[in-house]
């Protein structure tokens, strides 16, 4: 039987790049877009990454304003005219900014820096030349990180922000240390070598994924060094009319009673299907947690979640078994800042873990981290993350760099300050009306879901066939087509590149659409692409069938 938009060579391909890492697969797929569509940038679609094409302007305009003032303050205490300044000066500095402010009100940006400002006074009770002067010197740059973790008054005010955002403005008692990276992919690299660095995993030791879920998160436990043993919840839930809610069985979530399974790692909202948990889910977690399974780490990734409404991270309802990871790039477009935070409650299982290790591996890490303090049997888990980050011996250099803590700062502060959510919800519009128009041009039926993020969208072709044509056409799709068939022909033929669902551990007949790159009437041609590809492959079956 002759094969339908495919021949035997580019089968065997086909098969070959389903092994490799849907972001490489993507480089692929831009190689094979159409020539003529490449020379007119506009006509090729991209939607299979997901960095944003929206930013935050309010918080930027705020940094490059207060770079003003910073430069103003260096200039004050000494100025060359070879273009050579001082540093910023603590004394009175909280006074010049109010000066600062008075003189520049028509600038962008200055409206929030006064608002920050006075937040703090008030809710922090501050002092203001040390703020401010933590400000100047974060915009300038001029010093190494102090404290390493994250800056004290950044610290305070990325903390709220968690509160209002990860834990739905009801947190636990307690703080969280926060520890600023370079990005959330930074995050996770400190976070899986401090584990193992820390005997807290150990190679081939047992650990659950909630799939689908980001692939660094499949490929990661795979590599030699930590070889895991990985066990696979799966998002397997379907409505009455088989459509997946990409929620969770219970019986699957039973697994983490089992004490051999360490840790838990999951994207909250998922990535790719962009839904949050839900609640029964997240009770069943704490139950297992509370009555079997109490030393079971959470590693949460939630940056998605500022697009769920009323969100709760499992950071808010476990907070001494989660370490949550909180980047800053999809929210407020700013992928190429490389902001994120680790959050850890002050009181963890991590380190009680820690203290509880054998007297021969305690000894061994108080060998490792003896260079940085009199006691290191004492240092907490998360400051021997930032410790790990720059291999121990460069601690004193460690810490995100002042301007992106500074720009970090901005952009928590703007959110906490708009109390109305004029931007979440033109965030939250934006998002659903892209998502709308896809799946209207696909004239796929989109049922609500308040747990619904829509950052992504995984489409499940199978899903499609059977509702529209039954068993019988299914069969024939899986006997006929590679599972990358349609993400390859979508390249060729129509210049628009999505990626596979099967790469990120979902249903392997899927493809992710990313609704955060592209304008909303790109996804009415990209639903309607898809639609024409799947009606070729119902009229080359029933074609067949004669």
């Amino acid at each position: 039987m002759e094969e339908q938009g495919t021949n035997a060579t580019s089968v065997t391909f086909e098969r070959e790049m389903s092994k490799v890492s849907p972001f490489e697969l993507k480089d692929k797929l831009i190689e094979l877009a159409d020539e003529s569509f490449k020379k007119m940038a506009h006509s090729m679609l991209n939607a299979g990454r997901g960095n944003p094409n929206w930013i935050a302007t309010i918080p930027r305009d705020a940094f490059f304003t207060l770079g003003k003032f910073g430069i103003e303050e260096c200039l004050q205490v000494m100025n060359y005219p070879e273009g050579i300044a001082g540093i910023p000066e603590r004394e009175g500095i909280a006074q010049r900014f109010e000066e600062f402010l008075l003189q520049n009100e028509g600038l962008p940006g200055v409206q929030l820096l006064k608002a920050i400002y006075n937040y703090m006074l008030m809710k922090h009770a501050v002092s203001p030349d040390d703020f401010v002067h933590e400000w100047a010197e974060g915009i300038i740059g001029d010093q190494y990180p102090v404290p390493d973790r994250i800056l004290k008054y950044t610290d305070m005010i990325v903390h709220d922000y968690l509160i209002q955002e990860m834990c739905d403005n009801n947190p636990p008692e307690g703080k969280y240390d926060l520890f600023a990276t370079e990005g959330g992919t930074a995050a996770m690299c400190y976070i899986f070598d401090s584990l193992q660095k820390n005997y807290l995993l150990n190679r081939g030791d047992t650990v659950a994924l909630m799939v689908p879920i980001f692939t660094p998160y499949i490929e990661i436990p795979e590599l030699d060094e930590y070889d895991f043993d990985v066990v696979k919840i799966r998002a397997e839930k379907r409505d009455k009319d088989g459509e997946h809610t990409w929620q969770y069985i219970e019986k699957d979530i039973e697994k983490l009673r089992n004490p051999k399974i360490k840790a838990l790692f999951l994207v909250n909202p998922s990535n790719p299907p962009s839904y949050a948990l839900g609640q029964d889910t997240i009770n069943r977690i704490v139950d297992i947690v509370h009555t079997y399974n109490p030393n079971l780490m959470i590693i949460t990734d939630d940056v998605y979640g500022t697009f769920v409404p009323d969100f709760r991270s499992l950071m808010a309802d476990l907070p001494q078994n989660t370490l949550c990871v909180y980047s800053f790039s999809k929210y407020f477009g700013a992928t190429g800042w490389r902001l994120a935070v680790i959050a850890l409650h002050e009181n963890n299982i991590y380190d009680k873990m820690i203290a509880s290790l054998s007297r021969k591996r305690k000894t061994e890490l108080n060998r490792r981290y003896s260079s940085l303090t009199l006691d290191p049997e004492q240092m907490k888990f998360i400051d021997r993350m930032v410790a790990d980050s720059r291999k121990v011996a460069l601690n004193h250099t460690a810490g995100l760099s002042l301007p992106q803590q500074t720009q970090m700062s901005l952009m928590a502060g703007f959110a906490l300050l708009d109390k109305e959510n004029r931007y979440k919800k033109k965030m939250y519009e934006i998002i659903q009306d892209r998502l709308q128009t896809l799946w209207d041009n696909m004239n796929f039926k989109l049922p609500d879901d308040p747990l619904r993020a829509g950052y992504y969208s995984e489409i499940d072709l199978l899903v499609w066939g059977k509702k529209n044509y039954g068993e019988e056409f299914i069969d024939y799709l899986k006997k006929n087509y590679n599972p990358l068939d349609i993400v390859f022909r979508l390249a060729t033929e129509t210049s628009l590149v999505v990626l596979n669902g099967g790469g990120f551990a979902g249903p392997e007949w899927s493809i992710r659409v990313s609704l955060a790159n592209l304008n909303e009437e790109d996804y009415a041609t990209i639903g309607k692409s898809i639609r024409q590809i799947l009606g070729e492959y119902a009229q080359a079956w029933k074609k067949n069938k004669k």
